[in-house]
């Protein structure tokens, strides 16, 4: 059986202490890291980006299904998915989390090496914090600090008209692991049955443990891109394509035989009689990075078989729309999840 080490018996200076005596600074931007009662920054001459989330059990994550590790991880991903998406360099967060006493001091360290294993992956470090009692479940608050050279930072707003829309990686495959895992989690809480993932790593693996997309923003640098707009999608395609449109002032057109799907991701929706291009429009949490270009840039983003072409921008007159492999328009409509419903 696995030793327990109560939190109470620490403290919570001592709780902190403990999570982070093996914290090393990365960055030479990091001047005063955890123990003090700031960090602090110096970017010389670059531009700060900051960003911040925050994730609730129960509402964006469920324990029964995600390990402690993987959520430590992805808890740093998603908020250094957002400094990408302004085409900057994260090099700093800040993690603050609150407790109840189900968890141990066991159940951290496991929490807290997922943190440290993206940080390592990303050279980010972990300048400080917080700790405090919740009444119920787990509640993670992460900051994010980034830099980025004066002109290179990326907005919503900068979208123009005959710009390419583009969107890296596949997409859709982060709603299927949810989707297969709340099913056995059903499953499981009806029957008592050990749950039977159909060996969907790669859609799972979406889901629990996402990466951010460092190598876009170090390919755009190598290749002198600036996108003119820029988002990861985290509330799915159709979702943050109409953010960028609305910030721009501008309308759009998408294929639905240009969006990238995973063949194992279309295949498992199949199966499950869903529809792989609503998926992809509507999924969330797929962490890629949606963007336009100038056709100037077609060359140097075609040549990147990470990417792909999904559309144009037009007139904002012209509207939002889809088109179907069958030739036949739709508005493009926003489906995907709002954590305020």
């Amino acid at each position: 059986m696995q030793e327990r080490t109560e939190i109470s018996t620490l403290g919570e200076f001592g709780l902190i202490d403990h999570l982070t005596k093996n914290n090393e600074t990365k960055n030479s931007s990091t001047i005063v890291s955890v123990g003090d009662d700031a960090a602090v920054i110096d970017h010389y001459g670059r531009q700060t980006v900051v960003t911040t989330d925050l994730l609730v059990e129960g509402i964006h994550f469920d324990l029964m299904y995600t390990p402690l590790k993987h959520l430590g991880y992805k808890s740093v991903i998603v908020n250094i998915s957002d400094i990408y998406a302004m085409n900057a360099t994260p090099t700093q967060i800040v993690i603050s989390i609150a407790i109840s006493n189900k968890f141990s001091v066991e159940a951290l360290d496991e929490f807290y090496e997922g943190v440290y294993a993206a940080c390592n992956r990303y050279n980010v470090d972990l300048v400080g914090g917080d700790t405090t009692t919740s009444q119920k479940g787990f509640i993670i608050s992460v900051t994010a600090i980034g830099e980025v050279a004066p002109d290179k930072y990326v907005k919503r707003d900068g979208a123009k008209v005959n710009d390419l829309v583009c969107v890296s990686g596949d997409l859709g495959g982060a709603f299927l692991g949810l989707t297969i895992l709340e099913r056995e989690k059903k499953i499981f809480e009806e029957t008592g049955a050990q749950p039977d993932l159909e060996n969907q790593a790669y859609i799972v693996g979406r889901l629990l443990k996402p990466e951010a997309r460092k190598d876009v923003i170090e390919y755009f640098a190598e290749h002198n891109i600036v996108p003119t707009s820029m988002m990861d999608i985290s509330d799915g395609l159709s979702s943050e394509m109409l953010h960028i449109c609305k910030q721009s002032n501008v309308g759009c057109v998408l294929y639905e035989d240009k969006l990238p799907l995973n063949e194992d991701s279309k295949e498992f929706a199949y199966k499950l009689e869903l529809d792989p291009t609503a998926c992809a429009l509507s999924g969330g949490e797929d962490y890629e990075l949606l963007f336009t270009i100038n056709q100037a840039d077609h060359e140097k983003i075609d040549k990147n078989n990470g990417f792909s072409i999904i559309g144009y921008i037009t007139e904002a007159a012209n509207g939002k729309t889809f088109i179907t492999r069958g030739g036949n328009k739709h508005p493009l409509i926003a489906q995907g999840w709002n954590p305020l419903k």
